[in-house]
């Protein structure tokens, strides 16, 4: 396999951008256009939804995992580099969605021709817009005989206040005026700020586990840069590596000699431990220590339930299971838990019912463990009133995960349980019944 160079591609010439819409608008066929124009991949039938590579998401339709490519273009005698990170639409996975906008400049913001804006379209227009992107309206699906693009550019200058001039008509599936998203995308998105003389400075937005190199991370280049042999630290941990492969994701995985600042890409680098490749780390040169940069907000788990496996002797199996997939998705919190009726286990969170089911799923597609999960709950606080508990506790208020764990009434003073912040987006004649179901 030829090994790219990539210092061709000054900064000026890059452009990092997501693509963010509500589930099932076209973002993923959107994306199988655009990496088809660059030539990133053939035009072909099991070409769809390229970048969807878990069983999973093939099967539900769905995008669970954020992925990235990088794609070549010419745009008025100037080649541009475009790196497209690809983003879910569901509200289970927003925390994937935060993660891949903090290695972008901007976004694409697609909005179905004939749904119009929903919620998940709002959702991540906040996002995107306290990250302070550009953003590109783009109205999909105009193929469509009920496709009413006005109403939905109406729709978009009045909740985003974006004029309609800016609205990109195009049609994915039919690769109507999808070159023009592109030209866009160079015009309007700024270059990557970073510092290319500066020492090596990168964020690690994602990392996935192979069974043969260990941990592989996806790493956006924020200053400096990276070559097989140097010897990089990770801010988190503190631990030494020295880098076995670099490159760029063109889809698949391409290794190059380089990467350069404002680049983004991957790296392997010997990491073991599934738990050395910390999402939100950032990486740097061996004696030549930066300010990290800024985090992510962990993930809030919202839903618990409990996992057992079916037979006891499985547990250690199941354990390294656990592992490897929540390497893969950070924001599954795991406690160790033990029922009488069900043996040792653990007590997982979830941000949702849809996360919970995806990763079950995926623990018996790709590692082929069959468990038992319990009924799923909400987190609930009490707030406590005996003095002995305030002590044992050091904290006057305590959240709990497991109903097995409720403090005895008598010495709670008020228990707690989470409510909706929600914002209802209705035709006017709707609004009185709507009112009514409210109070």
């Amino acid at each position: 396999q030829e090994i790219l160079d990539m210092s061709t591609y000054p900064v000026e010439s890059i452009r990092n951008f997501s693509i963010i819409a509500h589930v099932d608008h076209g973002k993923s066929t959107l994306a199988d256009r655009l990496l088809e124009i660059t030539g990133t991949i053939s035009k072909t039938d099991r070409n769809k939804q390229v970048l969807d590579k878990l069983q999973v998401e093939r099967e539900r339709g769905i995008t669970v995992k954020a992925q990235s490519a990088s794609l070549f273009y010419n745009h008025e005698g100037i080649n541009y580099l475009l790196n497209l990170i690809d983003t879910p639409g569901h509200v289970d996975f927003s925390y994937e969605v935060s993660r891949s906008l903090s290695a972008c400049q901007g976004v694409i913001l697609v909005v179905d021709a004939n749904e119009g804006i929903q919620a998940q379209t709002v959702a991540n227009f906040y996002l995107a817009f306290e990250a302070q992107l550009s953003i590109i309206p783009v109205i999909n699906k105009i193929d469509l005989k009920n496709a009413d693009p006005e109403r939905v550019e109406k729709q978009i200058e009045k909740l985003f206040d974006i004029p309609t001039n800016e609205c990109i008509r195009i049609s994915a599936k039919q690769g109507i005026n999808v070159e023009k998203v592109l030209q866009k995308v160079i015009e309007k998105i700024p270059p990557p700020q970073c510092n290319t003389a500066g020492p090596l400075k990168a964020l690690v937005f994602d990392s996935t586990f192979d069974h043969y190199r260990g941990v592989i991370a996806n790493i956006a280049l924020f200053g400096g840069e990276i070559a097989k042999g140097n010897k990089i630290v990770s801010a988190h941990t503190k631990k030494r590596y020295e880098v076995n492969e670099v490159g760029i994701l063109t889809p698949n995985e391409q290794p190059t000699h380089k990467l350069y600042a404002g680049q983004v890409g991957y790296l392997i680098a010997g990491m073991k431990e599934v738990t050395e490749a910390q999402i939100g780390d950032t990486l740097f040169l061996y004696k030549q220590p930066v300010e990290p940069l800024p985090g992510f907000k962990s993930a809030k788990p919202m839903v618990f339930a409990g996992m057992y496996p079916v037979d006891q002797t499985e547990y250690n199996n199941l354990k390294s299971a656990l592992e490897r997939l929540t390497l893969n998705d950070s924001s599954v919190t795991v406690h160790r838990d033990s029922s009488l009726a069900l043996g040792a286990g653990w007590r997982l969170g979830f941000l949702g019912l849809l996360h919970m089911e995806v990763f079950n799923q995926r623990l018996e597609q790709e590692y082929n463990m069959s468990v038992i999960l319990t009924a799923p709950t909400v987190p609930y606080k009490a707030v406590l009133s005996s003095a002995k508990l305030i002590k044992e506790h050091g904290k006057d208020e305590i959240t709990i995960i497991n109903p097995a764990h409720f403090p005895d009434k008598f010495s709670v003073s008020e228990y707690l349980e989470p409510t909706v912040l929600g914002t209802i987006v209705t035709p006017h004649e709707y609004i009185g019944k709507i009112i009514a179901l409210c109070q």
